[in-house]
């Protein structure tokens, strides 16, 4: 396990501290003179390790309990430290912290026995003195198991923040593919007529040039409210988002830069839910950007079947690959659009045709819409 520099300044001089306390408790108690260094040796041992507490706190412990039990050994009592048990108690609470709570629990249980023991066994103690000493074992084991489990719910907690930070920026980056890719491809099938029809036709490169700019203000005005949204001192716009309600108009613009578009509608036709209707209007309008962009010339279908319990969209086209290829499966823009399906319960196929041209195929549940 890393520790940084800071935390182990930290312990080195909180056993500084204690070592300092310990000696000077020893030399005032009169024990050494009657026992000699080891009774410094065992003092210092049951405070000293403190210092390694964060790299090794298992072993840190298992040394602070053998120096208490060699020190009531050889002094006839512990009481005679008063300060060396502090030493202890970090130790559990450190065990307890930065250790699962089954190996806490190994190294707690016989490290209260055998400080149970040696408190009885202390010359005068009374079992107050053994329930002290056990509430105090049990009260930093206690509050190191909260501690572990706070630390872990609040590691828990960054980490659904930064996986909900990542799925925002990824709805915000495919939000604006959809937004920017189509109309740009439409302002560019627009110019590239305009530019070549110029001379010979001015009326109808004035066309071409209007919807270039008609498809250019629409698409600043969908990034201005997906701006808007993520603006938190702005109010809120609550204009709908666009949906198949909308469809002729994506459709109208696909035909204007000089695909033709056929619209089918089957079965029982019936409203969904916002989010599957901004889910199938982003796959028409990346599918037809994609007709518009790879398929070279060619005519585009759009069908739309309201079943029983599903709703499928398929774009097809015709057309036969430009230079550039068909998208590839993984594009941004289909994987944008798999995303959207599965968020709504729902599937979406996307290849070549069999005979020619590419087809995106949607299905959405339409339980609940």
């Amino acid at each position: 396990m890393r520790v940084s520099v800071r935390p182990v300044l930290v312990d080195a001089l909180l056993a500084t501290v204690l070592v300092a306390v310990t000696v000077y408790t020893v030399a005032r108690s009169g024990t050494a003179g009657a026992f000699g260094w080891p009774i410094y040796l065992f003092a210092l041992l049951t405070a000293a390790p403190v210092a390694m507490r964060q790299r090794a706190p298992v072993l840190t412990t298992v040394i602070i309990v053998v120096a208490l039990v060699a020190y009531g050994l050889i002094g006839h009592g512990y009481e005679e430290v008063p300060n060396g048990g502090i030493g202890l108690v970090v130790a559990l609470f450190t065990v307890a912290t930065l250790r699962p709570r089954g190996v806490a629990a190994v190294v707690f249980l016989p490290t209260m026995v055998v400080m149970v023991i040696v408190v009885r066994e202390t010359e005068g103690a009374t079992w107050a003195a053994v329930v002290q000493a056990t509430l105090v074992l049990l009260g930093a084991w206690m509050l190191g198991d909260g501690t572990r489990g706070w630390a872990r719910r609040t590691e828990r907690l960054a980490a659904q923040a930064a996986r909900a930070a990542t799925d925002e920026r990824v709805r915000i980056a495919r939000e604006l593919h959809d937004i920017v890719s189509h109309h740009m491809a439409v302002v560019s099938l627009q110019t590239g007529v305009a530019r070549y029809v110029l001379d010979a036709d001015p009326a109808a490169a004035a066309g071409a040039i209007t919807a270039a700019g008609d498809a250019g203000r629409e698409a600043l005005a969908e990034m201005r409210r997906l701006l808007d949204v993520l603006r938190v001192d702005h109010e809120p716009d609550y204009r709908p988002q666009p949906g198949l309600a909308v469809l002729g108009e994506l459709v109208g613009r696909t035909r204007s830069a000089g695909v033709p578009v056929d619209v089918v509608v089957t079965g029982q036709f019936r409203p969904l839910a916002p989010g599957p209707d901004l889910c199938a209007y982003r796959v028409v309008q990346e599918a037809l950007t994609n007709v518009l962009k790879h398929a070279g010339p060619a005519a585009a279908r759009i069908e739309l079947d309201y079943g029983e319990l599903t709703f499928t969209l398929t774009v097809s086209d015709d057309g036969s690959s430009s230079p550039a290829g068909p998208p590839s499966p993984e594009s941004h823009g289909l994987r944008g659009m798999r995303e959207r399906a599965e968020l709504y319960g729902g599937v979406l196929i996307a290849g070549p045709r069999a005979e020619r041209g590419f087809a995106v195929v949607l299905r959405l549940p339409l339980t609940g819409s």
